[in-house]
């Protein structure tokens, strides 16, 4: 299995598909894991991806862009489709009720 990862921190994943579990099916060549670093689509000079609430507010949130960038170009650069999982704020907390 082949797992594309879209975030702002690749360098977190060496770290963990180097040991334990994953470390093994990585280097037994079970999976493989691909960060991919959004920053790179980005187009302006410092590479950012951050972008302040429409309407004001506190908090910081990401802007479109380079994240649609990043998944259109991992999506057209592929010969099947790929399955997306997202992960956002949005939706059911999960508790151990529904794990169980």
């Amino acid at each position: 299995m082949n797992f594309d990862i879209l975030t702002i921190f690749p360098e977190y994943f060496e770290t963990f598909s180097n040991h334990s579990i994953i470390g093994r099916a990585v280097a037994n060549g079970f999976i493989s894991i691909n960060p991919i670093n959004i920053r790179d689509f980005s187009l302006d000079k410092h590479k950012s991806t951050d972008d302040s609430p429409f309407g004001g507010g506190s908090g910081m949130l990401m802007t479109v862009q380079p994240v649609l960038d990043a998944y259109t170009s991992l999506v057209e650069n592929s010969n099947f489709k790929k399955k997306v999982i997202y992960l956002s704020p949005q939706g059911k907390i999960l508790t151990q009720k529904i794990a169980q």
